[in-house]
């Protein structure tokens, strides 16, 4: 089974009852019997959102560890100009950091399913130059 990228909107949502997301986010990763590859900025995004929830950076640790979600760096030198062009080429969708590892995580993997919030975004974007991202959240 194909590993699906994991988004920060969904993971947060899946970790916070009271997200409008919470529901769809949480039914589409329980259903999901594959590996989840996420990001470290992903992570940190997570972390930052969950922080003002009362035992957040917990949950989302204990989720992460329980679910075995395949973290990948993404703060070489390397890695962190390839994302400033990309978020500089998709200025205008808005692209931030956490989106432009996971392209570039995509590229690295091949990977092309993500569970994202982000529909605009990852209808928009590329990777490997023309490949198209498959949403597997389903709509609301």
């Amino acid at each position: 089974m194909t590993p699906w990228l994991l988004d920060t909107g969904p993971l947060v949502a899946a970790l916070n009852r009271r997200d409008p997301d919470h529901a769809r986010s949480v039914a589409a990763l329980m259903a999901f019997s594959g590996s989840l590859l996420t990001t470290g900025a992903v992570v940190t995004e997570a972390m930052h959102f969950l922080s003002g929830l009362p035992g957040g950076a917990e949950t989302l640790v204990g989720f992460l560890d329980d679910a075995q979600v395949d973290i990948r760096d993404c703060f070489a030198p390397l890695q962190l100009h390839a994302a400033t062009r990309l978020m500089k080429k998709y200025a205008d969708t808005p692209m931030d950091f956490a989106d432009a590892t996971l392209v570039l995580l995509a590229d690295e993997t091949g990977c092309d399913h993500i569970v994202t919030l982000d529909e605009r975004g990852f209808r928009t974007f590329r990777f490997r130059s023309t490949r198209r991202f498959q949403l597997v959240l389903p709509p609301p």
